[in-house]
């Protein structure tokens, strides 16, 4: 039977196994661990790394925390619930290079005394300078983990992460997307132990489709002007995270640790009046792709990486 404390559990294992490849994949930092607890039950371990080799600043963040419900998810659920449960594994990294994409991930599960119970998560990439066959490959990858449980996932799910992760305000997505899901319940063609399994493979598909992408990447050389343009990028994702992110709101309203919420954000970033890229330039090529409904799994059919 798979109970709350279980799916803890397993979240926490699959939190050391992403520190483990992320830490072998930079070569030089290790992630240090803040053990915390939530002001009215749990807590979590926040796992950061800094200042290596690839990563300049990362953090895979794992909780069970227990609280009131708030009220923004009140429609959400049971009239008769007013507490909650909440575990989840989340990962925000934020390379040096402009050659290497931030990658995003979050995989929870949540339920209330009443006996509302859902699992949510996804994962998403927001490269610096798209290149074709590496988003190809990454939504390849997303495809093949949703169509081991159920073929209509993958453009399901990828479809709400275009509309997701979108800022409405600069009318582009923050990357080129992934997978997003949420509110996910067993019913009459799926039991929670399949849901539970296929939210674990999710979080497992981290690592096959990030690290090659890392690897090919993290010795390109690039220009002043290049990381001028990552820090820009990061703008826009810190735009996202602050305005947008239902995670940051949830944890914000719910007592949460303001440190491990606001992980999420980069050390640098920057905001320039009005920059406008150059014509027919890199910058200008990645805008191009920042939109919804970019078919990706077909763009490149070679699927290769470099």
């Amino acid at each position: 039977m798979i109970t709350k404390e279980t799916i803890a559990q397993e979240f926490q294992r699959i939190q050391q196994e992403i520190c483990s490849g992320l830490e072998a994949e930079d070569g030089k930092a290790v992630f240090n661990l803040d053990a915390w607890k939530h002001e009215v039950a749990g807590g979590g371990h926040t796992r950061v790394i800094t200042h290596g080799n690839v990563i300049e600043k990362g953090g895979v963040n794992f909780s069970a925390v227990e609280g009131l419900l708030p009220q923004f998810m009140k429609d959400k659920v049971s009239p008769d619930a007013t507490h909650f449960f909440a575990t989840g594994v989340s990962i925000v990294i934020h390379p040096y290079s402009p050659q290497v994409p931030i990658i995003h991930m979050n995989i929870r599960y949540f339920e209330t005394n009443a006996g509302d119970s859902w699992f949510g998560g996804g994962i998403d990439l927001t490269p610096t300078y798209v290149n074709v066959d590496q988003a190809s490959f990454f939504h390849q990858c997303m495809k093949d983990v949703c169509d081991q449980y159920d073929a209509s996932y993958y453009p399901k799910f990828k479809a709400w992460a275009d509309d997701y992760f979108f800022i409405r305000h600069r009318n582009e997505t923050r990357g080129i997307g992934g997978i997003f899901f949420d509110y996910l319940k067993p019913d009459a063609g799926r039991t929670k132990e399949e849901l539970f399994a296929f939210v674990c493979d999710v979080g497992r598909t981290f690592l096959k489709a990030y690290l090659p992408i890392v690897s090919a990447n993290k010795t390109i050389p690039f220009t002043p002007e290049e990381k001028n343009w990552q820090l820009l990028r990061r703008g826009r994702y810190v735009e996202f995270n602050l305005v947008y992110d239902r995670g940051t709101r949830f944890g914000l309203e719910t007592a949460g640790r303001i440190e491990s919420i606001l992980m999420s954000l980069p050390e640098h970033a920057s905001w320039l009046y009005n920059y406008i890229p150059a014509k027919e330039s890199s910058e200008e090529k990645t805008l191009s792709f920042l939109r919804k409904d970019v078919d990706w799994v077909t763009m490149n059919e070679n699927k290769a990486i470099g």
